[in-house]
């Protein structure tokens, strides 16, 4: 296969062959090379992107990084059995994702943290051009640059259900969802978020019926997506009780929820967390200057859910949602309030968007293409920066390559100060030193593919319009 002799011989001796196991022969080599195996697996003809991320996967498991289920971490956590108080992150690498996930990975094993979760959501995968299996490529060789090794989470954020879809047709929209499971496991998403609450209807007249197509449908995807997973392995799976965005959780909606979760889904194995609503929004909500409100996020309610979900139903807790933008004085009290996983995303984009190294004609051109490509998107009052600020993650997928692309000097003055916000975020989420906790709850089993005999086979691209992300 000429792919696979020209990528090996890329890599000049560090890997090879033998049969279908990719074999280290100089794991010193390894940082020096992977960088340029990666950008084949995602810029590259799509039999060599096939063999590329081939390539990096087997590397992978040979060198111990293995994608992995959080499940009985969060579950030992659900029975009290871990004593460290801390929440998980979940990030959303959207731009520049091996430089980001690189910066993450830094950060990790400076503070010793492996319980850190990488994650992306449907609509994300079609806006940033990111389908699971380059996403994947990207932070296990991410991994390997930066010589971290064991298990990697990796996780299907807001596998949603498109209202309007599902209403148009309810068949076609579920199938969307499941043809994206079928895609997404075997890739090395190990952990996946079911978001049904698009379907919870205010209008009912009991809360069981407001959530009624909610919770039976999660137990319908969760009973899919558990047919798909590997030998030896426990997919975690997490359901939504209210849509990010929307009014706040209580005590009440989740017993009726969990409740007919549990009786639909039988005897298979549940949730291990869920997602509510305290307050927060996708993004945040941008004021006319395009920077971010300040919000009344209530950690009482995720607090007391938090425990509700532990104490009577043996989860590890309450997901927060939309969290990157807030104040940075509020990350430690997820902590205080028991909460299980909080999700971060809009602030790296951010980050890059707005860093004083990003070259301002390469800014200047995704915005202009953000004024053309996306200006329905543009509300009546929005002023220039709130348009620009809530629009231009649209462009990340277009200029994906000029992203990647940029002097590696450059990359790395934004990756130094992604990984100062990630040490930061570890920090307060107090994930130092879990390490060991990890090692003793996840076992993440080897799992083999074979080389792959013909290109890529394409995807189509849905419309994302109308997704959580």
């Amino acid at each position: 296969m000429k792919a696979l002799d020209a990528l090996l011989q890329s890599m000049q001796g560090a890997i090879a062959v033998e049969g279908q196991r990719v074999v280290v022969r100089d794991e010193a080599q390894l940082p020096d090379r992977i960088s340029g195996l990666v950008y084949e697996a995602v810029f590259s003809d799509d039999e060599t992107k096939a063999v590329a991320r081939w390539l990096i996967w087997e590397t992978a498991q040979t060198l111990g990084i293995r994608p992995a289920s959080i499940h009985e971490l969060y579950l030992a956590r659900g029975r009290g059995e871990v004593g460290k108080r801390l929440a998980v992150p979940a990030m959303n690498l959207r731009m520049m994702a091996y430089d980001t996930a690189r910066a993450a990975f830094r950060a990790a094993l400076k503070a010793n943290a492996a319980a850190l979760i990488f994650e992306i959501a449907r609509s994300e995968m079609g806006y940033t051009d990111q389908r699971p299996s380059e996403y994947v490529s990207a932070m296990l060789a991410a991994a390997i640059k930066e010589g971290y090794r064991g298990p990697v989470f990796i996780q299907g954020d807001h596998f949603q259900i498109n209202l309007k879809k599902y209403t148009a047709s309810p068949e076609a929209e579920l199938n969307a969802v499941k043809d994206l499971m079928v895609e997404s496991v075997p890739a090395g998403f190990l952990n996946i978020d079911i978001d049904t609450s698009t379907l919870v209807d205010l209008s009912k007249p009991t809360i069981v019926e407001q959530q009624r197509v909610n919770f039976e449908l999660c137990a319908e995807l969760t009973k899919f997506v558990r047919s798909l997973q590997p030998q030896g392995v426990t997919l975690s799976v997490g359901g939504e009780i209210g849509e990010v965005g929307g009014k706040n959780s209580t005590e009440e909606e989740m017993r009726a929820y969990m409740d007919g979760y549990n009786q639909a889904l039988g005897d298979v194995a549940g949730m291990s967390k869920i997602s509510i609503q305290t307050g927060t929004s996708h993004g945040g909500v941008v004021l006319p200057d395009g920077t971010i409100a300040n919000i009344a996020l209530d950690f009482e309610i995720l607090r007391h859910l938090s425990e509700v979900a532990r104490t009577a139903y043996g989860m590890g807790g309450a997901v927060q949602h939309g969290a990157s933008t807030l104040p940075e004085n509020a990350f430690s009290k997820f902590v205080e309030c028991g909460a299980n996983e909080v999700h971060l995303a809009t602030a790296f984009q951010t980050l890059v968007y707005d860093h004083k190294a990003l070259p301002a004609a390469l800014r200047e051109k995704t915005y202009e293409w953000v004024k053309v490509n996306a200006a329905d998107e543009r509300k009546p009052k929005d002023t220039e920066e709130q348009f620009i600020y809530k629009s231009r993650k649209k462009a990340i997928g277009p200029f994906k390559r000029d992203f990647w692309n940029l002097p590696a000097e450059i990359r790395e003055v934004i990756g130094a100060d992604l990984e100062a916000r990630f040490a930061f975020l570890f920090q307060q989420l107090n994930i130092g030193d879990t390490k060991p906790i990890v090692d003793q709850f996840i076992h993440a089993p080897e799992i083999h593919k074979p080389l792959p005999t013909e290109a890529l086979k394409k995807v189509v691209q849905e419309s994302v319009e109308g997704l959580a992300d």
